[in-house]
């Protein structure tokens, strides 16, 4: 055996790698042909490291399997060990087979090269990753597992992520019936930094679902029934799922009978027939229809049906102004709260009756060409205006319950659905009302006496004044024109002053210039003094006073006793002193008057 062929046993019997060698120990050894053969093996293998690249995904082959690892020849002159947990995909991987393999690492820490199986299928996967979102290619994914909002899914060794609303255009609630399962994705998100892959299911879904929707858009048509299936419900309608497009049923054109809320009738998911109603040029909005494949409940009703007829029915809506009752299905009339009760006082519908509830009424007016129905309660009640001139005689007295007031008088209920009219000049002889508000409070009971009764206008007037004589009959002859009372200034204004007499239910008036006394000062507010009646009306309740009157009467009547006096004095003259005084008198007189 020569020298050169000796220094390559030696090396493999070694085990090492030619770096880790003590090559200069060696050298000593050996004669100037094998050194060369040396110098030539390190370079080959020298050579043969720098040509591998750690990105580079090279094709080896297995030459042998141990207990745990792969020994894979890649054309080098070192070959490479792979664990087998890299090939649990692969159980049945045997001597011979090709697999690709990247450079984990050179050299561990005995010199062996080590390879990975794992690296090389990533490496694969990313760029086929990449291509497949560029072309935008269907790829198929396994689904491994469940994780926070949404699974994990194997594509080409690639752990990607699909997010719960990419699984399906319809909510999902259970994900892990997915699990195990190999489907169709598209990838839609790449994120090279951090090597992050997003899949959709959805996208594909809503790729099917456009290509339909194009195609029933096109055979869309007024009046076509169609099939669908209920989708989501709101409080307003229903929208229905008609292969890819949706349309909207309006809670009005469910059922022809009336519907609190659309879950009522239906439940999401529900096949359902429905009719096209409308839509809008582009078709994007479509308007649908039920109760319009059912007979409208109106052809139903019984042809015999008049005003006049009693009927019974179901109160289904309450409001302020009546009440809707069922009198058949979708059949609804109004009843009006004024038909509710002979009382002329409105009142909520609330107060006589309620939904649910069942009730008789009576055929008002009855439409069936503009399908309307009005519907009356009080006309199954005796009319209390019957025999009213029996009930309530004119001069007739009853107590009422005040229901309300207006500017011109009281409103009396006598009995339920019989009220008077007291004007406001009907409720005092004396008071100068000004609103009835002044005089009384609503339910207060209040004794009247029928004034008048008016049948065919359902009316009665009432008074309360009535029930007493007139106090001003009395008071005519008690406060006649020149009389002198005494009196209370209960106000003073700038016009003049209110006097209050003894009798309280007379007041009058005392004008300005006559509320002068004698010492030429005037009456104050609070102040009592004698006053002379100057004007009494009956008619309009109005007398007016004078408290100069009481002592400027009598100024007058010495002036003129003075003059009569001098004028039938033939034995006395008259004196020049005398004539001053009486000129003076008159003058004041005059100019007072």
């Amino acid at each position: 055996m020569s020298e050169q062929t000796n220094s390559t046993e030696v090396l493999k019997n070694q085990n090492v790698a030619p770096e880790q060698f003590d090559w200069d120990s060696f050298e000593s050894g050996l004669d100037a042909d094998a050194r060369k053969e040396k110098s030539d093996l390190e370079e080959i293998y020298k050579g043969s490291l720098s040509n591998l690249d750690d990105n580079d995904v090279l094709t080896g082959k297995v030459v042998r399997l141990t207990d745990k690892e792969a020994i894979v020849d890649i054309n080098f002159k070192s070959e490479g060990v792979i664990s087998l947990n890299e090939f649990r995909y692969n159980q049945n991987i045997s001597v011979g087979d090709e697999v690709e393999v990247v450079v984990d690492k050179r050299e561990d820490k005995t010199g062996q090269l080590q390879l990975s199986h794992k690296k090389a299928r990533t490496l694969k996967a990313w760029d086929k990753v990449n291509e497949l979102y560029e072309s935008g290619e269907i790829v198929n994914g396994f689904v491994k597992s469940r994780t926070k909002g949404g699974m994990i899914v194997d594509v080409h060794g690639i752990e990607a992520f699909l997010p719960g609303s990419q699984i399906d255009v319809k909510p999902i609630k259970d994900y892990d019936q997915f699990v195990g399962k190999t489907m169709e994705f598209k990838v839609v998100k790449i994120n090279p930094e951090f090597k992050n892959v997003v899949v959709s299911h959805k996208a594909l879904i809503e790729a099917d679902i456009e290509d339909q929707k194009k195609e029933i858009i096109s055979q869309l048509e007024k009046g076509q029934v169609l099939e669908g299936s209920v989708k989501n419900i709101t409080s307003y309608g229903v929208f229905i799922d008609l292969g890819g497009v949706d349309g909207l049923i309006h809670i009005t054109d469910l059922s022809w009978s009336r519907v609190n809320h659309p879950s009522e009738i239906l439940e999401e998911g529900q096949t359902v027939r429905v009719v096209i109603l409308d839509f809008d040029d582009e078709k994007s909005r479509i308007q649908l229809g039920m109760k319009q494949l059912e007979p409208h409940p109106w052809e139903a009703l019984s042809a015999e049906l008049k005003v006049g007829d009693r009927i019974k029915g179901k109160v289904v809506v309450l409001a302020d102004y009546g009440a809707f009752v069922e009198v058949a299905p979708g059949v609804e009339g109004l009843i009006h709260v004024s038909e509710m009760s002979w009382s002329t006082h409105l009142r909520s519908a609330g107060d006589f009756v309620k939904v649910g509830d069942e009730v008789e009424t009576e055929v008002l007016t009855l439409d069936k060409e503009e399908r309307k129905i009005s519907l009356g309660m009080k006309q199954l009640t005796k009319d209390p205006w019957e025999n009213i001139d029996a009930k309530y005689p004119v001069g007739s007295k009853h107590k009422g319950t005040v229901r309300n007031f207006t500017n011109f008088g009281v409103f009396v209920e006598l009995e339920e659905g019989i009220d008077g009219l007291v004007y406001i000049s009907d409720l005092s002889w004396t008071k100068k009302i000004k609103h009835p508000s002044e005089f009384c409070n609503v339910g207060d009971k209040l004794e009247v006496v029928v004034l008048e009764v008016d049948t065919a206008a359902r009316r009665i007037s009432l008074g309360h004044k009535q029930l007493t004589e007139n106090p001003w009959d009395v008071f005519e002859t008690k406060y006649a024109e020149g009389t002198v009372h005494s009196g209370v200034a209960k106000d003073v204004f700038d016009k003049g002053a209110q006097i209050q007499f003894e009798d309280a239910e007379v007041e009058s008036f005392a004008p300005a210039r006559l509320l002068e006394k004698e010492d030429g000062t005037k009456i104050k507010k609070g102040e009592t003094a004698d006053f002379k009646v100057v004007e009494f009306n009956k008619e309009f309740k109005r007398v007016v006073v004078s408290h100069t009157g009481t002592f400027r009467d009598e100024e007058r009547k010495n002036v003129k006793e003075a003059a009569a006096k001098a004028a039938s004095s033939g034995d006395e003259k008259t004196t020049l002193g005398d004539i001053d005084v009486l000129a003076k008198l008159k003058k004041k007189m005059d100019k007072e008057k």
